[in-house]
């Protein structure tokens, strides 16, 4: 049967750059250590006053078509998952498709468009309707693009405001791909939660330790939901495990509570049983509140074993390096822990062809989904092509007085007038707006 997957992918970073340790915690009275140590982050990415989910998102969309030769007759269906869009009416899909027919020959007149949202999850869920699309054999040989784009900012002076991000990933999703052959096993865990929403508001209400919370139990749901159709996963199983990371500091409890599961009833607990005893089991304990108690603390023991922190650090340390220099980026989070692993094989020259990525997505509202990923034998070449280096050295530094006008610049409901910080250069770009109210776009050369 012919494989599916992601054939290649592409990163956009906004181009503006906000120093957390050393511009946003002094400004703030805060340890800089807060940011670096305690939530993971080094820098947030932002966009510029002439950048927003379209230019980004179609900004690597063309520069993922140009490289791999693609015009719009190839792709035959456009999915972009977002949850900064300001249309709830016109899929962001269409204005991307409206950039790139000013670069490329010919139109997406017949290919299929759409927008997906349900929090940051909904970048993985383009790549399952991709992925079915194709299997279900209606593509007529074409390619699906999947865009992930987002602005993920907060309200001034929020909790939430040092995790901000802004960055656009677009993959290719074809048969026999060159990155990654995607699986037709995935385990859910979704409930009916307010941890993270946007009721008619550009800015997120939050419940942080509740999100927190919620983000851990939806994916001890999905992951056992996996197991019972792909059968017992073992921490030896996966070279790297991406997760969702709207900040590292977050895929350090994941990655516990992953290993934790995934150790029970092996041998590596009955070896770490002699240095910090057995996990405990509900059944030994008379009420709930002793056996999360005993949970905790065997948890605290176990993150402290070097047969954790050995794991940690060779699969999960290495999926955070991006998002530690670019912050939150909700939809696309968890594929740029995607390219971070796969920067770090090509980096240290491993031979990763055949290995599997065990890949934990989750959005706020809330679901999670876990899912196995074969690295195909192309991943090297395609890791090769992305100069996400290179964008992340050349985005502007800019000052807490510089940060304050650009978030009011993306702020809806405030009208200013922001003056452009960069110089557009072979990009998409706002380019003001149109008689019915819309947003428009040109090619900067």
């Amino acid at each position: 049967m012919t494989s599916v997957g992601i054939d290649a992918i592409e990163i956009w970073t906004g181009n503006l750059k906000l120093d957390l340790p050393n511009t946003f915690a002094p400004e703030k009275g805060e340890d800089p250590e807060k940011y670096t140590k305690g939530l993971g982050l080094n820098a947030s990415s932002f966009p510029d006053s002439y950048e927003d989910i379209v230019t980004m998102g179609a900004n690597a969309a063309y520069r993922l078509m140009e490289r791999k030769g693609l015009g719009p007759e190839d792709i035959g269906r456009i999915d972009v998952a977002t949850e900064s869009s300001f249309d709830k009416s016109k899929p962001i899909s269409t204005y991307i498709a409206g950039c790139l027919e000013q670069v490329f020959d010919g139109d997406f007149h017949h290919a299929n468009k759409g927008e997906r949202k349900f929090a940051c999850i909904a970048g993985t869920q383009c790549l399952d309707d991709a992925y079915n699309w194709i299997k279900a054999d209606r593509s007529r040989g074409r390619a699906a693009l999947v865009i992930a784009t987002d602005t993920a900012l907060y309200a001034r002076d929020d909790p939430g405001e040092a995790t901000q991000g802004a960055g656009a990933v677009a993959m290719l999703i074809d048969e026999d791909p060159n990155v990654v052959e995607l699986s037709n096993e995935q385990g859910y865990g979704s409930a009916d939660e307010t941890d993270f929403l946007k009721p008619q508001q550009q800015f997120p209400s939050v419940d942080g330790k509740r999100s927190m919370q919620v983000y851990l139990a939806r994916m001890r749901e999905a992951l056992e939901d996996y197991e019972s159709v792909a059968g017992a996963s073992h921490p030896d199983d996966f070279a790297y495990v991406p997760f969702h990371t709207p900040f590292p500091g977050m895929v350090r409890k994941a990655g516990l509570l992953a290993y934790r599961h995934m150790i029970r009833n092996t041998p590596i607990e009955e070896e770490l049983a002699e240095e910090i005893g057995r996990q405990p089991r509900r059944e030994e304990y008379d009420d709930e509140t002793a056996y999360e108690d005993a949970v905790r603390e065997h948890m605290d023991a176990l993150k402290e074993t070097d047969a954790y922190r050995t794991w940690y650090a060779e699969t999960i340390e290495p999926t955070l390096t991006i998002s530690r220099e670019v912050g939150n980026w909700y939809t696309g989070s968890v594929h740029v822990a995607r390219v971070s692993a796969l920067k770090h094989a090509l980096e240290n020259d491993l031979d990763l062809a055949g290995s599997t990525l065990g890949v934990g997505s989750y959005g706020s509202g809330a679901e999670a989904e876990v899912h196995a990923e074969v690295v195909a034998d192309g991943w090297r070449e395609e890791i090769e092509s992305i100069t996400i280096d290179d964008q992340l050295d050349a985005r502007r530094s800019i000052t807490f007085e510089e940060y304050e006008s650009i978030h009011d610049a993306h702020n809806h409901d405030k009208d200013v007038d922001t003056t452009e910080l960069t110089t557009p250069s072979a990009e998409f770009v706002f380019d003001g707006w149109g008689r019915m109210g819309e947003r428009k776009y040109r090619f900067v050369e």
